[in-house]
């Protein structure tokens, strides 16, 4: 579990109790943060799991959204795996530059926790009208009535 603290300390003079207060983020906090944050970059079609999170995602009618997300979460900080799958004729560069600029600032804007490490790992190359065709899944044919 990710954990950031805001401390409140009183001083222990006779009969005050100490107080601290914390506040903590579940990692799947921080995973949704940064893929929503991510699906905003032009360029990026789509966030990927693995082998493993392809099969479960058959199985689930739920959408996945941290799917393509792993963190490393300490005290203050926060590092982030991505997977992603960008969009043929796009500079990679400078989306890698707009995901890190707009995932860091999502992140630390929402909980505080400075994100000092994003890697990106692009596993396929793909054009709009394919990436469109391929998410919306086979179309069913209309079915025609035969007159005899």
């Amino acid at each position: 579990m990710a954990e950031t603290r805001l401390d409140t300390i009183e001083t222990q003079t006779q009969g005050i109790q100490v107080r601290k207060n914390s506040l903590t983020f579940e990692d799947q906090v921080i995973q949704k943060i940064a893929a929503l944050a991510a699906n905003e970059v032009q360029g990026i079609l789509s966030l990927e799991g693995g082998f493993f999170s392809n099969l479960a995602g058959r199985f689930s009618n739920a959408e996945n959204v941290i799917r393509g997300v792993d963190v490393e979460v300490g005290e203050k900080q926060v590092a982030l795996d991505l997977v992603a799958t960008v969009e043929y004729g796009k500079s990679i560069p400078t989306i890698f530059n707009e995901l890190i600029k707009k995932v860091s600032e999502a992140v630390n804007r929402m909980t505080g926790l400075e994100v000092i490490e994003v890697n990106l790992n692009i596993v396929d190359v793909k054009t709009r009208k394919e990436f469109e065709l391929e998410t919306k899944g086979p179309q069913e044919e209309p079915k025609v009535e035969r007159v005899n």
